[in-house]
């Protein structure tokens, strides 16, 4: 179970970028919260329809996965987990499944000028063959 969780954990610490189409701070945080749901239904064309042909994906790594390693993982996680959930709230705030930000960042010394969109929130998911559930603090940046 420990190698799963690891495994969960660098395919849910990813950081994506892609180059191409340019979006809004809202339409960027409307895709992010798409992409969720798809995910959490297990929509793999619904996220494929999202991903751009150029989206590099790093699984904690210097190295990019190809999409298509990206959509076994993801499969993977459903084969192993039901239900999968997200969520994002506190005490008796409402649950928002996950919060998500659209930073511009200004071109520096060591950078170029970049949008980063990024979301945070828990992943919940109980072992099928288990039936341990798990909550893990998930971060996702998309440049």
């Amino acid at each position: 179970m420990r190698k799963i969780t690891l495994v969960l954990v660098s395919i849910l610490i990813l950081g994506c970028s892609g180059t191409g189409v340019q979006l809004s701070a809202a339409s960027r945080g409307t895709a992010v919260h798409e992409l969720a749901e798809n995910y959490l239904n297990n929509d793999m064309d619904g996220l494929k329809s999202l991903w751009s042909p150029d989206l590099k994906v790093y699984l904690n790594s210097t190295e990019s996965i190809s999409l298509e390693e990206l959509e076994v993982l993801l499969q993977a996680q459903h084969t192993t987990f039901d239900p999968i959930t997200m969520s994002w709230g506190q005490n008796d705030n409402q649950d928002i499944k996950q919060w998500v930000e659209t930073t511009n960042y200004p071109a520096g010394p060591a950078n170029d000028a970049v949008t980063v969109t990024q979301t945070w929130f828990n992943w919940i998911a109980t072992s099928k063959l288990t039936g341990e559930k798990i909550t893990m603090p998930a971060h996702i940046s998309f440049v």
